[in-house]
């Protein structure tokens, strides 16, 4: 299986790094992302300039960056690399979650996989102020892919992580799935991160943060 990685928080992400290393255990694996920060880019695409394709070490993985959009560096990656069986955007610094979906770089890479006919997952992880433990994340990752590779192709998934999926999938513990979720934003400031989206914890936009959820946004 060849799996296209990409993300929108740039090429030296830890994020990204974990995602890549947990699809080796999948397939064969190349990364093709930002050269810098592409956070709320959206599905744009580069119409006005050239773009460069440039290789990039990566912890051995065979690893590109483009001065471009996450969607560059889906189309590029995918025509640079024929028959991509699967797309992985991320492991974003922070969810994306309710309006976030809309602006999400990181969804926006998947959208691109699926509009070329490609299976594409999305991850996310909650940081509650600090920036997410991927090593505790990583072994939750291979187990979505485990489940969401039994699914039936093409698929558009949209995946959160709760801090620590460990504590969170306990006795009781559950997985929400929703086709799309909105939430009220009491103030335009989209940078500020506390009581932005003061929605019930049940909801989709809050749920990593309940502690005993992780969520799932499909098509």
């Amino acid at each position: 299986m060849r799996i296209l990685v990409t993300n929108d928080d740039g090429i030296y992400s830890p994020g990204l790094l974990a995602l890549a290393e947990v699809a080796a255990a999948f397939g064969e694996v190349r990364v093709v992302a930002p050269d810098v920060e592409q956070s709320a880019m959206g599905q744009a695409i580069t119409i006005t300039r050239p773009l460069h394709y440039r290789a990039t070490p990566m912890g051995g993985l065979e690893a590109y960056r483009v001065n471009g959009t996450p969607a560059d560096c889906v189309v590029l990656g995918t025509h640079h690399w024929d028959k991509v069986d699967l797309v992985l955007s991320g492991i974003n610094l922070g969810s994306n979650l309710g309006h976030e979906i809309w602006h999400s770089g990181t969804v926006a890479a998947a959208k691109q996989a699926a509009l070329l006919g490609i299976p594409a997952i999305a991850f996310s992880a909650l940081m509650n102020g600090r920036e997410p433990e991927f090593d505790l994340l990583k072994p939750w990752v291979g187990r979505v892919l485990e489940a969401l590779l039994r699914e039936p192709r093409p698929f558009l998934i949209n995946v959160n992580l709760p801090p620590n999926p460990k504590a969170s999938c306990g006795p009781g513990s559950r997985c929400g799935g929703t086709r799309a979720g909105l939430c009220p934003a009491p103030t335009p400031w989209a940078g500020r991160t506390s009581g932005l989206w003061p929605t019930p914890t049940t909801s989709p936009r809050r749920a990593p943060t309940a502690g005993r959820w992780a969520t799932t946004l499909s098509r």
